[in-house]
């Protein structure tokens, strides 16, 4: 996944001194690339049950959304508080500074589905772990969280294990 590497964009002091953000917006202009990501992701959930993906707003669309088409599965959208136009389920969750909200149609997940959370980027696993909150909260299992990149310095993967142990990233820093 070199390929990958290479194309993402080191951005110094983003979004605050001394952040180093890792841009993945350099990996849609190439379509080509952009496929080969997408028969990744297949390739490493093949053996996993998976009844539908769940993309993390707003980054988790992007590849999220094709990885659902490519796997002939629905793609589940959660969103920030107040963003979708049906009945929701929410769960707060903690950021550096305060709190944030995530939420999804009631009716997006059932009962026993296995689904797999993705989002762009695994940093300190808050967000994946409330959007498996959500899951858990519909009697709905997480079979595998899938990421483009993971910050493994900041072990987000800890507080996702309580849910899956199947954690997917592409490119590790």
């Amino acid at each position: 996944m070199d390929t990958i590497r290479e194309a993402i964009r080191n951005v110094p002091d983003f979004p605050k001194p001394g952040i180093l953000f890792k841009d993945i917006t350099p990996l849609l202009k190439d379509p080509v690339l952009g496929r080969k990501i997408i028969a990744e992701f297949m390739e490493r959930l093949k053996s996993i049950p998976v009844d539908a993906i769940i993309g993390v707003e707003s980054r988790g669309f992007l590849f999220g959304y094709m990885l659902a088409v490519g796997m002939n599965v629905p793609f589940i959208p959660i969103r920030k508080s107040g963003k979708l136009p049906w009945k929701t389920i929410g769960t707060d969750y903690a950021l550096e500074y305060g709190t944030a909200r995530i939420e999804m149609h009631e009716d997006a997940v059932e009962a026993g589905m296995n689904v797999v959370i993705h989002d762009d980027l695994l940093a300190t696993g808050g967000t994946a772990a409330a959007a498996a909150k959500l899951v858990e909260m519909k009697n709905a299992k997480v079979s595998a969280f899938a990421f483009v990149v993971e910050l493994d310095f900041l072990q987000g993967r800890k507080p996702l294990k309580q849910y899956s142990e199947n954690i997917v990233s592409l490119v590790n820093y």
